[in-house]
């Protein structure tokens, strides 16, 4: 169905306003914004879980912007975050600007690819949630909690597609690396080719 199509791109696209939410909180109420991050995280979570599976369902073959650039709001939320802990002092301010200069300089390298993309936002959550489990233990628990809900919502997915495509990543950001430390920046070549939530 269509509106399922649409409805998924819609909620792809809320996490880069749940992104800017975050980067505001941090500013307007600091530290004491914490649980609301932590909220906020939850629903960009769950809503990264939902697009995908709506996308699947719907069964349509045309492709959307919005669908081939998911990865994009994914890595806006993972920004956001970034920007949310150093406003409210949970990280230190050099390091959060070491840590998106490096990013940025081997994204321009290599190309925005899937599994780059997603070792630039683990550290981020995990540094997130320890801290949730150290300054809100029972939220941090319920985070968990949510985390592992979402395996067990995506088996066997998780195990047969979404940890072998993660891990098959690197060959491509090898190849990338190859390229584009001989040839220059690779601009153009990203993993965004297709929608990474279609069947």
């Amino acid at each position: 169905m269509i509106a399922m199509k649409y409805f998924a791109d819609f909620l792809t696209f809320s996490r880069f306003l749940l992104a800017a939410c975050l980067a505001w909180l941090g500013w307007s109420r600091g530290a004491d914004g914490l649980q609301l991050a932590a909220l906020l995280m939850i629903v960009s979570w769950a809503s990264d879980v939902i697009d995908g599976a709506l996308a699947r369902r719907s069964r349509v073959s045309f492709r959307t912007w919005i669908g081939d650039h998911d990865l994009y709001f994914d890595l806006s939320v993972a920004v956001g975050l970034l920007i949310f802990m150093t406003a409210a002092g949970y990280l230190i301010t050099s390091l959060s600007i070491i840590y998106i200069l490096f990013w940025s300089i081997l994204f321009w390298r290599l190309g925005i690819l899937s599994a780059l993309g997603k070792l630039f936002q683990a550290p981020v959550y995990a540094w997130f949630i320890l801290n949730i489990f150290r300054y809100e233990p029972v939220i941090g628990w319920m985070i968990l909690i949510f985390l592992l809900f979402v395996i067990g919502f995506t088996w066997p997915r998780f195990p047969q597609e979404t940890v072998p495509d993660f891990l098959s990543g690197f060959e491509q950001v090898e190849d990338n690396a190859q390229n584009g430390f001989e040839n220059g920046p690779n601009h153009g070549n990203n993993s965004l080719d297709g929608d990474p939530r279609q069947p």
